[in-house]
């Protein structure tokens, strides 16, 4: 069995003003970073085998403050990204209601779906590397929720509907990866 602790990122001024960011890479804001070295003092002698992150900037930027702290160098994987939402990047719901009322979808990007797959292949791949092993990864809502959904055995978006609360920025979400399946350990 792998034990998983997978983290959201530290705030950016996008989270902060409510935009969606999926494949943009704003850096994290002076609340994110300070966030970030929060996370790291929590984790400070904390063993694990190996860190991962997104290799979007928001995700690198916190798992590079948690590295430094506990001396093991990240692994960026561009699996492990957010979803692309396309040409909602940057908007606000406000502003997305604005130039496409009523929209239930990604304009441009993949979906939700697709997404899960892609980061659930990724993690039980991470975990196979790791038998055995304690892994630390750096994400985003998206994904962990996606981990939540396989966790629970749902598809994406009825766990979604079930559990629509979202990872804030520098949550600690445990899980473990047996034989490809996950279990919550929160």
């Amino acid at each position: 069995m792998t034990e998983l602790l997978l983290v959201r990122h530290g705030e950016t001024d996008w989270n902060a003003e409510l935009r969606w960011q999926g494949h943009a890479d704003p850096p994290l804001n002076a609340r994110g970073r300070e966030q970030a070295r929060a996370l790291a003092e929590q984790l400070r002698g904390e063993r694990f085998d190996a860190l991962y992150t997104s290799d979007l900037r928001r995700a690198r930027e916190t798992a590079d403050e948690v590295a430094a702290r506990l001396g093991i160098e990240p692994v960026p994987l561009a699996d492990l990204r957010e979803v692309d939402v396309g040409e909602w990047s940057g908007l606000t719901y406000a502003e997305i209601e604005a130039r496409w009322p009523g929209a239930e979808r990604w304009h441009v990007g993949e979906t939700p779906e697709a997404m899960a797959e892609r980061v659930v292949a990724a993690v039980r791949r991470i975990a196979a590397e790791h038998p055995d092993g304690r892994v630390l990864l750096v994400l985003h809502g998206g994904p962990i929720r996606a981990i939540r959904a396989a966790a629970a055995r749902l598809p994406y978006a009825e766990h979604r509907k079930a559990d629509p609360a979202a990872a804030g920025n520098c949550s600690i979400h445990g899980f473990s990866c047996k034989s490809g399946e996950f279990r919550s350990l929160d």
